[in-house]
């Protein structure tokens, strides 16, 4: 279909109840503890309104100082302990289900490519930083 955009998959399981998961990945002070896709990079800034209609803004940067940008947007959906969506500032759609189980919680993302980077490197960033929320929850 002409001007439909490719739609990226990732994943990752979380050993936690969905519970602590949503407030891990939704909560402004966590976000900043995770929200980056290496350990050259942090994200110093990070605030929500988590509804919908709610604005989101978190600030990523390099370490050195050398490079940063705001991944900002404005969530469409909000299900408590179930499902996000938001439209990123540049009109691409993100929609996120977190799936509990008696083990933890299964996080899917599906996002919209975007015209810059490859798909691939596309979906290495993104499961970085997913990984990163794993690692980051499972140890608090």
């Amino acid at each position: 279909m002409e001007g439909e955009k490719q739609k990226i998959k990732i994943e990752v399981f979380v050993r936690r109840p969905v519970e602590e998961v949503w407030e891990y990945f939704t909560d402004s002070l966590h976000i900043r503890n995770w929200n980056f896709a290496s350990d050259d990079w942090h994200c110093p800034f990070a605030e929500n309104e988590l509804k919908p209609g709610g604005r989101f803004r978190y600030t990523m940067a390099s370490k050195d100082g050398k490079y940063s940008f705001d991944f900002s947007g404005t969530f469409v959906n909000v299900a408590l302990w179930k499902f996000l969506s938001y439209r990123l500032d540049d009109g691409r759609l993100v929609e996120i289900n977190f799936d509990q189980s008696p083990k933890g919680t299964l996080i899917t993302e599906i996002f919209e490519a975007e015209n810059v980077h490859s798909i691939e490197q596309q979906k290495l960033g993104w499961q970085s930083i997913l990984n990163n929320f794993k690692i980051y929850s499972e140890n608090k």
